[in-house]
This record gives C-alpha cells, sequence and structure tokens, in this order.
C-alpha cells in the first residue's frame, strides 16, 4: 500500500536532479590589449558560473586554445595580423561546461586603424635589391621559416609572464615601413632592442629550439617553439648557444646580440608570431604580466 508514495517520492528527486541540471551557465566574455589595432597580441578571458572542460575559438580563420588560469578564468591569445583591416572582427567561441552540451557564443573585436611610421630613403641601387645568386637562398629561407611558423605544436611551453630577450629598450620599429628609392619594403615584423655585441640574449619564455643557423637577412638566427602557434625569431646574433632540439627555460641564454645579416650596427631583432599573425612582442610582454 505504501508502493505508490515511494514512486510519487522517486519521481520528485529525478525531477529535482534534472531541473538543476538544466540551469544555463551565465558567461562572461572579455579582453585584455594595449589596443585593438593590427600588430596587437590580445588576452581574452572566459568566465563562468559553473566549472569548464574545454574553451575553444576561432578567430582571424585560426584556432584559438584556451587554458584555465589559477583564478579559474580560461585564457587564449589572439594575434591580429599588420594586414587586419579595420572593422569589427567575430570570434567564434565553442565554450563546453562539465555538464549539459556545448555552448557558441560571438564576441567582437572591433579593430581600429593605427598609422605606423613610414621612412623615405635614397640610397645605392645594391642596397635595395640583393644580387641575382643569393635568389634561391633566400627564397628557400622564407619557405624554411614560412613552413615552421604554420606548425601548431600540441603542448603549451610558456608559462606566466614574458620578458625582454635583452635588457636594452625598443627603438619603436615595430609596423613601420621603408620605401627605399621609391620602391616599398614590406612592413617591419619585429622589435629592435639596442644590444651591443656580445649582449646574452635570454628566452623570453620556455620553449623548443626548431631552428638555428646563419641566413641572409637574419645572420644569426634562432628560433623558438612555445607552442600553440607561438614563435620567437631572434636575428642578427653574433653566437648561438643552443642546438635544435634543445628545450630552453625562460632567461636561458641562446646567443649573443651582434650584427649579422642585412643591417647597419648591433641590435637585437624579435621577432614573435602567433598563430601565423605578426605581433608587437612588446604587446605580449604587456597582457601576460604577473
Amino acid at each position: 500500500m505504501f508502493a505508490p508514495r515511494r514512486v510519487t517520492a522517486v519521481v520528485w528527486l529525478l525531477a529535482v536532479t534534472v531541473a538543476a541540471a538544466a540551469q544555463p551557465l551565465d558567461i562572461t566574455v572579455s579582453h585584455h590589449a594595449r589596443g585593438l589595432f593590427p600588430g596587437e597580441a590580445v588576452l581574452l578571458r572566459v568566465e563562468a558560473s559553473g566549472p569548464l572542460t574545454e574553451v575553444r575559438a576561432t578567430a582571424f580563420d585560426e584556432t584559438v586554445r584556451f587554458y584555465e588560469a589559477a583564478d579559474g578564468v580560461w585564457h587564449g591569445l589572439v594575434g591580429i595580423d599588420l594586414g587586419v583591416e579595420p572593422g569589427d572582427h567575430d570570434v567564434a567561441l565553442r565554450i563546453v561546461p562539465a555538464t549539459g552540451t556545448a555552448i557558441a557564443h560571438i564576441y567582437t573585436l572591433s579593430v581600429e586603424h593605427k598609422a605606423y611610421r613610414t621612412r623615405q630613403l635614397t640610397v645605392a641601387p645594391r642596397y635595395v635589391a640583393p644580387p641575382p645568386e643569393v635568389g634561391e637562398r633566400i627564397a628557400r629561407e622564407a619557405r624554411q621559416q614560412a613552413a615552421i611558423f604554420a606548425t601548431v605544436t600540441d603542448e603549451r611551453l610558456w608559462r606566466g609572464s614574458w620578458a625582454r630577450p635583452v635588457p636594452g629598450q625598443a627603438t619603436g620599429a615595430f609596423g613601420s615601413r621603408s620605401v627605399f628609392n621609391g620602391q616599398p619594403r614590406s612592413p617591419h615584423s619585429g622589435a629592435d632592442f639596442r644590444a651591443a655585441e656580445g649582449t646574452p640574449v635570454t628566452a623570453p619564455n620556455a620553449g623548443t629550439v626548431v631552428l638555428t643557423g646563419d641566413t641572409y637577412f637574419s645572420g644569426g638566427s634562432v628560433i623558438l617553439d612555445h607552442g600553440w602557434g607561438l614563435y620567437s625569431y631572434f636575428a642578427h646574433l653574433s653566437k648561438i648557444l643552443v642546438e635544435e632540439g634543445d628545450l630552453v627555460e625562460p632567461g636561458q641564454a641562446v646567443g649573443h646580440a651582434g650584427a649579422t645579416g642585412r643591417v647597419t650596427g648591433p641590435h637585437l631583432h624579435w621577432t614573435l608570431r602567433l598563430n601565423g599573425a605578426r605581433v608587437d612582442p612588446l604587446s605580449l610582454i604587456e597582457i601576460l604580466k604577473d
């Protein structure tokens, strides 16, 4: 005679459980950046009212991976390439809660115009175009570097904040364009730092050495793969202290600054590639401060 009561109680408890599981999550998406301009790195932040198991996004036709930070907020890095046109650009997020189905969310980055410096120079013709006999070497090195930057490794090696590879100040050359004898050149896609010959160049964060050697334009060169499509490229080194395949720790010396390659004096050139995007390394240092 008591069976109907027990059945009713079980059904009621089940209904409460289902209702609780169906409660939607509150999702907040925000960003942190020096500014939304071409050439900037942007930190996306995803906060939820409940636990998540994964967050991924697509921005500028590239996959953006997220990691859960110590405060429970999920972080992902987006690179706005130097060639991105101003305007609204959608980031399509896929947010997976610990219970329930994946959530689709659109976040818009409103990219603004930024006028980078252009300098007009008149120089001897030999400084404008490399000699024909090095054309194949230049093309080969360009293909090799493009293949490296197009590779996205699954392990994220970098952690925490990023540091300058040399103590000298940046010259502000990132994004600038030179016009030699009326012929425009590609924008300067790296940051130049004042550094005397022999100054130690240290890894700004952990990474694997994926290229070392001498290149025509950049001279002594080292490329570090930090994981998840993030690369550091150090150029004009007078000495290289690492080998391909080495795992380097933050602050470890990878070489010495110099004046090798097509340069007029010693300094360090640091190029950063984030999922193929050319971004100012200083922007990454700024948004990933501890």
